[in-house]
């Protein structure tokens, strides 16, 4: 009897810390990782589109053009 219940206690994800400690940090990887790439997704998304093209009054240039 305390055979079983010392088999079932290895398996157990609170009683073993070395097979929860590694899940614990594989996870931690893999938010950590999922919100980077979420992030960079976000940003190439909603990146600067460019120089805008609008027209400048010729009085308000480097050398101004007057009529």
């Amino acid at each position: 009897m305390s055979n079983e219940i010392n088999h079932t206690s290895e398996k157990d994800f609170t009683k073993n810390w070395v097979s929860s400690s590694r899940f614990l940090f594989y996870l931690q990887v893999f938010c950590i990782l999922s919100f980077v790439l979420g992030g960079c997704y976000r940003m190439y998304h909603q990146r600067y589109p460019g120089k805008p093209d609008i027209e400048i009054q010729g009085s308000s240039k480097y050398t101004p053009e007057y009529k």
